[in-house]
């Protein structure tokens, strides 16, 4: 099946700042297509010896142990691992079953599904999804991480996917998509970006240093729970070329002023834009997405806000769901205005978004005053 040449090829590539090389011989990719037949998958993978492909998974399994990526930043790196072994265009049913087998071979349990000329790729996570698909087997949650390359449109009613079973040893580490820390980008990957925003007939300036390729890791990142992507931290020179200025602007403000501040910095330095309109479908942005993104929706600003208000103040907060809308309420000594009850405590509604009123802090969208909501995040700075 494999050609006899055996000469080893210098795979190089950089991932997020970082230098990535192995020495590989390329000869031992097939040569053949690879069909998303069961039996076709189950060929391919009896057809590789493991220990060809051990300075892959030693390359992948040393940058792990250095810089701790959470799984969804590792997966990114699998991604473009097996790209540059085996190029998507040139057979995507192959550069499929390598992202599965490097996953599968780090420890991941990762599975495979299969329909006429689909397949899908699946990792154990019990997180919670919500616009990719999803299946149980053996009492395990699985979600699908290529969906996308599908146009997130597949008929499941027409195509009926059966698993693929295939054992791989020590594959048992289950998959999330919480982020707790990005790497360490180059500073020279960062372009200044200007803001803009009026307050108190003031005009203020911010130059926030942003990295294109924060857009690149998370443009397949799915819709998750709130506690998930607002927790999204900023990367580190985001983080200093903003975080501080914003703090020498409310110095010497009183609490609430100073929140009021933040809230109209994340509410009128960009233009809005529903998801749909930007991305096609509902997309969740962290808070560095949206200083990156020119257009951004109420939930994207309530996580931007979310964030300078938690760095800044570090305050209680809660997530407010409406049928329409999302916004954001935070706890002062002292609520303003009409304050939102849950569980006993007083919270201040601060509308992020912008609206055809100037809202003040403490003043609910009018419309939204007798409509009934669902509360989808708590911050408690003791318990969080």
């Amino acid at each position: 099946m494999y050609p006899i040449d055996t000469r080893a090829n210098r795979i190089q590539f950089d991932f997020c700042g970082e230098p990535i090389s192995f020495d590989f011989n390329k000869n031992l990719v097939p040569a053949e297509p690879v069909l998303s037949t069961e039996t076709s998958v189950k060929a391919f993978y009896r057809n590789l010896n493991g220990a060809d492909y051990d300075v892959v998974i030693n390359a992948l399994q040393a940058y792990k142990e250095k810089f701790k990526p959470n799984d969804w930043l590792f997966y990114q790196l699998i991604r473009k691992t097996a790209q540059q072994i085996s190029p998507k265009t040139d057979d995507y049913h192959r550069y499929t079953l390598y992202k599965w087998y490097f996953l599968s071979r780090t420890g991941y349990d990762a599975l495979l599904a299969v329909s006429g000329d689909y397949i899908l790729f699946y990792i154990h996570c019990e997180e919670n999804t919500y616009n990719i698909p999803n299946r149980v087997v053996n009492g395990k949650q699985y979600v699908c991480l290529n969906y996308h390359d599908y146009g997130n449109n597949i008929d499941f009613q027409k195509n009926r996917f059966s698993v693929v079973e295939l054992v791989v040893p020590d594959a048992k580490n289950s998959f999330s998509y919480k982020i707790t820390h990005l790497p360490e980008f180059r500073s020279t990957d960062y372009k200044v970006k200007e803001l803009r925003f009026n307050y108190n007939d003031n005009e203020y300036q911010y130059k926030v240093k942003l990295n294109n390729q924060i857009q690149t890791l998370f443009i397949n990142y799915p819709v998750v729970d709130y506690s998930l992507y607002l927790n999204i931290p900023l990367s580190r020179e985001t983080y200093y070329s903003l975080i501080p200025l914003l703090k020498k602007s409310v110095k010497g403000l009183s609490v609430k002023n100073g929140v009021d501040y933040l809230m109209r910095f994340t509410r009128y330095a960009f233009l809005f834009e529903p998801d749909t309109q930007v991305f096609g479908s509902e997309k969740r942005l962290s808070p560095e997405q949206t200083l990156l993104y020119d257009q951004s929706d109420c939930e994207d600003r309530v996580a931007l806000f979310y964030c300078l208000v938690k760095e800044i103040y570090n305050l209680p907060m809660i997530v407010l769901s409406y049928p329409k809308h999302v916004t954001i309420a935070v706890q002062f000594n002292k609520p303003v205005g009409k304050p939102i009850i849950y569980n006993g405590n007083k919270y201040t509604v601060c509308e992020p978004t912008p609206q055809k009123e100037d809202l003040l802090v403490g003043q609910l969208l009018p419309e939204l005053k007798k409509t009934p909501f669902e509360v989808m995040y708590v911050y408690n700075p003791q318990k969080n």
